[in-house]
């Protein structure tokens, strides 16, 4: 009867090979012998999953076995792996698990390295992001030689690999003989080897050159944001993608607004004959001048609101909160202080009479 190797390792038809990895190796580390000595049961399940994995480690021998239950026109019973039980102990089992493992799912052409990132820091003024603004970012870094493309020169067809960057490998393994495909050595993987190289970048494929780039700070922008430049970074090996530039925005501090998520909070000196009778003042937001109407009878740490004079983003306009307090004149001429002296005898009222009725 047929064996379902699926099952025997707890996985779904069809399996990434990732998966089946995570999967055998869970299992072997639960069965393996060194771990149950004595433990036959324990001794037929590790058979049985190293039976499963060397079928479906191997691309044509799963398929065959998905598409008659077999890979080699025979059942797989009494596969026999008494010779690899004999081969170390379990932390030697273990300790090239991995390389192993990789190594028989194949490898072929070298996955050719993509360009690095880089980070730039920009200081930016809450005018700036009070309706947005863009900025000129001035660059120094390996980008793509012009001259040759990113090429590095003249290349011609890789002798060793025919051009397809990859070598089979036969190896012998804990679970048998497997052919693997790996990085060709002489090309390294790219398939082709370097014949003249360019004047410019001297084979690299890559320049060091000074940029310009304009960006667009959005507005209403937190501090430490970071923001996303695609393909802005150093350029990588030939064929691939250079990296990003990431902008990460620091917010200068303001020498009189305040920050609020999207509100702006301004204290606002009045002095004591604006407080009393009202008055018509000029303030600053981050649009410009602005008038706010002091109502007669101000009190000191009254808060007003101007809708829509905050920051700007996605979600709409903030606000700006004014806050008054009294200033206390700290010299008056002769006339003035006679004039607040009568204004004392005028008073018929002191706020402190508020605490009379403590003082019975």
């Amino acid at each position: 009867m047929t064996k379902d190797y699926y099952s025997v390792l707890g996985v779904q038809k069809g399996a990434a090979t990732d998966d089946i990895k995570k999967a055998y190796k869970k299992l072997a580390k639960k069965y393996h012998p060194d771990l149950n000595p004595n433990n036959k049961e324990a001794e037929h399940k590790f058979k049985e999953i190293n039976e499963a994995v060397s079928v479906l480690a191997d691309a044509e021998k799963r398929q065959k076995y998905d598409q008659f239950g077999t890979a080699d026109g025979q059942q797989f019973s009494g596969y026999d792996f008494s010779d690899f039980m004999k081969q170390g102990n379990f932390s030697d089992f273990f300790s090239g698990f991995d390389d192993v493992f990789d190594r028989m799912f194949g490898g072929g052409r070298r996955r050719q390295a993509r360009g690095q990132d880089i980070a730039q820091e920009i200081e930016v003024t809450l005018e700036d992001i009070a309706h947005g603004t863009n900025k000129t970012l001035h660059l120094n870094k390996l980008d793509m030689c012009g001259a040759c493309n990113g090429s590095g020169g003249n290349r011609e067809t890789c002798t060793a690999c025919k051009g397809t960057g990859a070598q089979i490998i036969s190896r012998r393994t804990p679970f048998g003989v497997f052919q693997t495909s790996s990085a060709c050595r002489q090309c390294e993987g790219k398939g082709s080897t370097l014949k003249k190289a360019c004047p410019k970048c001297d084979g690299e494929g890559r320049v060091r050159v000074k940029k310009e780039i304009e960006i667009t700070i959005p507005s209403g922008i937190d501090e430490g944001t970071q923001l996303r430049v695609r393909n802005e970074g150093i350029a990588g090996e030939p064929g691939t993608q250079p990296g990003d530039l990431f902008i990460i925005i620091h917010i200068k501090e303001h020498p009189i607004f305040k920050r609020d998520e999207n509100n702006i909070i301004l204290d606002v000196p009045l002095s004591f004959t604006q407080a009393v009778l009202g008055d018509t003042i000029e303030i600053p937001t981050l649009g410009g001048k602005a008038e706010l109407t002091i109502p007669p009878h101000t009190q000191n740490n009254t808060t007003f609101r101007m809708r829509g004079k905050g920051l700007n983003n996605r979600y709409g306009a903030g606000d700006q909160f004014i806050k008054v307090w009294i200033k206390v004149p700290e010299r008056m001429s002769k006339k003035e202080q006679e004039l607040v002296e009568e204004l004392r005898e005028l008073e018929h009222e002191k706020p402190q009479s508020m605490f009379a009725r403590f003082f019975k």
